[in-house]
C-alpha cells in the first residue's frame, strides 16, 4: 500500500509526463525506451557443415532430427524504441537477477541509447532538467 505522500508524488509526476506530451508530443513519443524480461529456450543447431558427413553415393541419406527446445532456460531482457532494438541482454546461466545486475544492464542501456541515438539522449537529458527545475519552483 502507498502512503499518501508516494501517491501524490506519482499523480505529480504523472501530470508532469503527460504535459510533455501535450506540448511534443513527437518529440517525447521518440524518446521513449521501453523494455521487457522473458525466459528463452536455449537452442545449439549445428551448422549445416558441421552436419555434413562423408557419403559414398550408395549410401542412404542420413536421418536429419528435429531441433527441439533443451531444458535449460536463459533471461533474457530487451529494450527499444519507436525505432527498434536499442539493447538485448542475456543473462549467464547460472546467474540471477538482483539489483546490481539491473542497474549494470540500465548502465549499458544508457550508454546504448547515448550511443545510438544521441539527439534524443539529449533531448531526454534537456526535458528531464526541466522537469527537475519545473519541480523546484
Amino acid at each position: 500500500m502507498l502512503a499518501d505522500e508516494m501517491k501524490i508524488q506519482r499523480k505529480t509526476t504523472c501530470a508532469k509526463i503527460l504535459k510533455n506530451y501535450e506540448e511534443e508530443v513527437e518529440e517525447f513519443i521518440q524518446c521513449i525506451v521501453t523494455g521487457d524480461e522473458s525466459w528463452v529456450h536455449l537452442y545449439d543447431p549445428e551448422s549445416k557443415r558441421q552436419s555434413m558427413e562423408y557419403r559414398h553415393k550408395s549410401s542412404p541419406s542420413p536421418r536429419k532430427f528435429k531441433v527441439v527446445a533443451s531444458a535449460r532456460k536463459v533471461m533474457l531482457t530487451a529494450f527499444w524504441d519507436s525505432e527498434g532494438t536499442v539493447l538485448i541482454k542475456f543473462l549467464k546461466l547460472g546467474n540471477t537477477v538482483n539489483s546490481e545486475r539491473y542497474i549494470s544492464t540500465l548502465r549499458k542501456l544508457s550508454v546504448r541509447f547515448k550511443a545510438c541515438a544521441p539527439h534524443k539522449a539529449r533531448n531526454t537529458a534537456s526535458r528531464q532538467r526541466q522537469a527537475a527545475h519545473k519541480s523546484s519552483d
